[in-house]
């Protein structure tokens, strides 16, 4: 794929719409159903973003997001988080190392799983804040500190955290703080009866569908810079700050429902990453306009983790899910 930057709006929102597509038809060589949560997880990943993927055990979540790397062509790696993981498991560590020629020893650092494009954090409630937060240093700044050396990671570089949401007992919960720093919190659930059929035939035969790839790493990148182009109309705009800041309790315009079953509003992080998704997401259709739909298609997995409901939700039966619909509703 040539330079995109002289085509023109249309050619690029096609040329983007005709890969998306692409890369979901190779995805579902392998992948059976979840065509939600592959776009999710593609406008996410094409948005510079990062995901929490909640689901029970044994929803192919690994299977999934390594094909993923497989259809853009990008470096994968699988850390899988327990009590007793270290920081250094996952940013690397110093060895030391002999040189032949001087005989001398020298320390030599050896890059840790974090340094692949693609990194799967399989139950990042399972290890400690400190083991957390080298891995969230990383998705922040796109680079990790270790042995008073900084090393830059590799764009695009995507993280991927899974979490349990059965078995807590034992485990570190991510704070309100760090979940924030999640694009999306997006719900795996079970496949229905004809998708898990398939799943059973596919995974019980002996042969191995080939998953081709159809981006490199630079397209990408590219891909990601002219999202960040497209254009917002200023009445999308509008209806997006509205939208986030009545999740804000005790404020001048919070609903008096809302200040009634909700602890905490979302931040504005929650407005940036709704915006740039939005913009993604109606590339990916083939359009250079966002719309108020798009927005509404995202709303749900971009405030989900970012609002915090109280014990009166809780006993009138209102998720936050609830709460993001509903608000959605009286827009």
């Amino acid at each position: 794929m040539s330079s995109l930057q002289s085509e023109e709006p249309e050619v690029i929102a096609d040329t983007f719409s005709q890969s998306f597509s692409d890369i979901k038809r190779e995805i579902s060589k392998v992948v059976v159903g979840q065509a939600d949560v592959v776009d999710q997880l593609l406008i996410s990943l094409f948005s510079g973003g990062h995901c929490v993927l909640v689901g029970v055990p044994g929803l192919a979540k690994t299977l999934l997001i390594h094909t993923v790397a497989e259809t853009l062509n990008l470096s994968f790696s699988r850390i899988q988080f327990t009590p007793d993981l270290m920081p250094g498991d996952i940013t690397g560590t110093e060895v030391i190392e002999d040189d032949k020629e001087t005989g001398k020893k020298h320390f030599k650092f050896i890059q840790g799983p974090i340094f692949a494009n693609i990194v799967l954090a399989d139950e990042i409630n399972r290890t400690p804040p400190k083991t957390q937060a080298a891995l969230l240093e990383g998705m922040q700044e796109h680079k990790v500190t270790a042995s008073g050396q900084t090393f830059k990671l590799d764009d695009p570089f995507f993280v991927l955290a899974t979490q349990n949401p059965i078995e807590q007992e034992g485990t570190y919960p991510l704070p309100e703080a760090q979940l924030d720093r999640f694009m999306f919190q997006i719900h795996l659930n079970y496949p229905n009866p004809d998708e898990e059929k398939q799943i059973v035939k596919q995974t019980t035969s002996a042969r191995k569908a080939e998953v081709n790839a159809v981006l490199e790493k630079e397209q990408i990148l590219e891909f990601q810079k002219l999202i960040r182009e497209v254009p917002v109309p200023e009445h999308v705009l509008d209806q997006t700050i509205k939208l986030v800041t009545q999740t804000r309790p005790n404020t001048e315009i919070s609903k008096e429902w809302v200040n009634s079953y909700l602890s905490w509003g979302a931040g504005p992080r929650a407005s940036q990453y709704l915006i740039l998704g939005a913009k993604t997401r109606a590339l990916s259709q083939g359009r250079m306009n966002v719309e108020i739909q798009d927005i509404e298609a995202l709303a749900v997995p971009v405030l989900r983790h970012r609002i915090v409901t109280n014990y009166a939700a809780e006993a009138d039966g209102f998720t936050t899910e609830g709460v993001i619909l509903k608000l959605l509703k009286e827009l």
